[in-house]
C-alpha cells in the first residue's frame, strides 16, 4: 500500500512523496540462452498465428493446408491407381509451389520484425541481457524453421502415401531425403531475403508488397529470358548454356539448379537440362553467399536501431 509523507518546502507547500512499494527482483536470471530461446519460440508460434487473435491464424493456416492438400490429392492417385511411383518427386515440390511459399514469406516476415520497428520495442530487447547477434539469430532461425514446416510437411505426406501404396522403400527414402535438404536450403534463402526486405520499413504493406515483389517478379522475369535465350539456341543451333547462368538471379531458380545439380532433381529450366556440376557449384556458392549477407546486413541493421 502506498505510504504518504508530507514534506514542507521552503515556500510553504506541502508535497507528498509516495511510497508505491517496487522491490527488486530476486528471484532466478536465466540469462541470454533463455532469453534468446523464448524469442525463437515467440516468433516461431507467431509465425503461424499461435498466441494471436483468429484473424492472426487464418491466413498461415489456410497457405499450410494449401501446401498440403495437393499432396494429399496426389497420394490417394497413387494408391487408388496402384502407381509405380508419385506423380512430382519430392524435390520438385516446392518448385511448383513456389507461389504459395513467397506469399507465406510476405505475410510472415513483416509480421515478425516489422512491428518491433514500429513500435519501437527492439531498444527494450537490447536493454536486457540479449544482444543484437541473439535477437538476429532468433528471428532469422524462427522464420527458417517455420518455412522448413511448411514446404517439409507435404513431403511428410507424400512419403507416408508411398509407404502406404507400397512403393519401393529405399527409392522413396533417398527421394524424401534429398527434398528435405532441399527444403531446408530454400527455407534458409527465403527466411533471409523476407527479413532482410521487411526490415528496412516498419510498415507492414510496404514490406509485403516488396517480399512479393522480389520473389515473384524476380522468377517470372528470370524464366521468361531462359525462355528467350532456349528459343533463341534452337532457331539458332548455338549454345543453351547461358540459361543456367540466367538462373543465378532468382531465389527459386538457385534452389532449383542446387538440387538438380547435385541433388538428382529434374530441373524446372527450358528443356529440363539444369546446371552442370561446375555450373551448379557456383549455385551453391552464391545461395550460400545470399543467406550470409542477409545475415551480416540483418546484424548491421539491428546494430544501428538498438543504438
Amino acid at each position: 500500500m502506498a505510504v504518504e509523507q508530507p514534506v514542507t518546502t521552503q515556500s510553504g507547500d506541502q508535497t507528498r512523496i509516495h511510497n508505491i512499494g517496487y522491490r527488486s527482483y530476486d528471484g532466478p536470471r536465466l540469462g541470454r540462452s533463455y532469453a534468446t530461446r523464448s524469442l525463437y519460440s515467440q516468433s516461431l508460434r507467431g509465425s503461424y498465428g499461435l498466441g494471436r487473435s483468429v484473424k492472426s491464424k487464418v491466413l498461415p493456416m489456410l497457405l499450410f493446408v494449401v501446401m498440403c492438400v495437393p499432396a494429399a490429392i496426389m497420394v490417394a492417385v497413387a494408391v487408388a491407381t496402384k502407381a509405380n511411383d508419385l506423380p512430382v518427386d519430392y524435390t520438385r515440390y516446392a518448385i511448383v509451389m513456389q507461389a504459395v511459399i513467397s506469399l507465406y514469406v510476405a505475410s510472415q516476415a513483416p509480421q515478425s520484425v516489422s512491428r518491433d520497428l514500429r513500435f519501437k520495442t527492439v531498444p527494450l530487447y537490447f536493454s536486457r541481457p540479449i544482444e543484437t547477434a541473439d535477437y538476429v539469430r532468433a528471428k532469422f532461425a524462427a522464420l527458417a524453421s517455420a518455412l522448413f514446416l511448411l514446404t517439409a510437411a507435404p513431403l511428410l505426406v507424400l512419403y507416408v502415401g508411398a509407404l502406404l501404396a507400397k512403393l519401393d522403400f529405399a527409392d522413396q527414402t533417398k527421394g524424401f531425403a534429398q527434398g528435405l535438404v532441399s527444403v531446408a536450403l530454400l527455407s534458409l534463402l527465403f527466411a533471409g531475403i523476407g527479413l532482410v526486405i521487411a526490415s528496412v520499413t516498419p510498415r507492414r504493406g510496404f514490406g509485403i508488397a516488396a517480399v512479393i515483389a522480389v520473389l515473384t517478379i524476380s522468377y517470372g522475369a528470370v524464366s521468361t529470358l531462359q525462355a528467350i535465350a532456349d528459343a533463341q539456341a534452337i532457331d539458332g543451333g548455338g549454345s543453351s548454356g547461358a540459361i543456367a547462368w540466367i538462373g543465378l538471379f532468382s531465389p527459386v531458380t538457385l534452389i532449383d539448379g542446387v538440387q538438380s545439380a547435385f541433388l538428382g532433381a529434374t530441373s524446372a529450366f527450358p528443356g529440363g537440362v539444369g546446371p552442370s556440376n561446375g555450373e551448379g557449384a557456383v549455385y551453391v556458392l552464391v545461395t550460400l553467399g545470399l543467406i550470409a549477407a542477409a545475415y551480416g546486413l540483418l546484424m548491421r541493421r539491428y546494430k544501428k536501431v538498438g543504438l
